[in-house]
């Protein structure tokens, strides 16, 4: 299981790279060349910086002048990177305390704990990157495959699929988080259960021993005293 935990926190820490890449990039859309009169130059837009770019390799680029005049979509998109990021970097700190190749996090069902949660979290981060490229990305083909939008038209950027793939491996790391615990906790349960039951059976049989040797010696034969009785009996009928 050791090996699976070091496999999953490697895959959530590649993930949150991921996403903290597609956050400050500014490819989310790219100009379409092909309704691009000028294919020499074109446009990038990502969630801080509109750029504009050529073909001899300048690029020049102007943050987004006030927050509150943004399409929604993008203000969300924005929220939810955030908070993928976030959710990424405590997942990473919980993972590293929850391994069992750690010597922090007390003991082993305290860390089997913190690992699980540290998987919730990587999920968690996982799809909040997705929704927020997933929508973006709806936003980018319903203009482009509308007829009656007549305002430049854009393409998916490298920064969605980016950020696609840093969910999927955040999505899965949390996974194999989640799953690497379930033995160990059967596992232990069974030990428990079967110690206790084993010390109830000895004990029971002990003492219902000692009680039956104990009543055996104070409890005088049968056929002891049914014989006194009787010859007692026969020496008063001969009196």
């Amino acid at each position: 299981m050791t090996g699976w935990q070091i496999l999953a926190f490697l895959s959530g820490l590649a993930g949150l790279g991921a996403t903290i890449g597609a956050t400050v990039s500014n490819e989310w859309r790219a100009t379409s060349r092909a309704s691009s009169v000028i294919t020499a130059t074109w446009v990038l837009q990502g969630l801080w910086n509109n750029c504009a770019g050529n073909a001899i390799g300048a690029l020049h680029c102007r943050p987004h002048h006030t927050m509150f005049q943004l399409p929604g979509y993008i203000q969300a998109c924005r929220g939810l990177m955030i908070a993928a990021v976030c959710l990424g970097f405590f997942g990473s700190v919980f993972s590293l305390v929850g391994m069992k190749c750690t010597k922090i996090g007390g003991s082993d069902k305290n860390k089997a704990k913190i690992a699980c949660f540290a998987g919730i979290v990587f999920i968690l981060s996982g799809l909040c990157s997705l929704s927020a490229c997933s929508l973006y990305a709806h936003r980018i083909t319903s203009e482009f495959f509308d007829p009656m939008f007549v305002a430049q038209k854009y393409e998916l950027g490298a920064a969605l699929f980016i950020g696609w793939s840093g969910s999927i491996l955040c999505i899965l790391g949390g996974s194999v988080f989640c799953f690497s615990i379930t033995g160990s906790f059967s596992k232990r349960h069974s030990q428990t259960n079967y110690v206790y039951k084993g010390g109830v059976s000895h004990s029971h049989i002990s003492s219902y021993t000692r009680g039956q040797a104990k009543s055996a010696t104070e409890r005088p034969p049968a056929e002891n005293s049914s014989s006194s009785k009787i010859q007692h009996f026969d020496k008063n009928v001969y009196v």
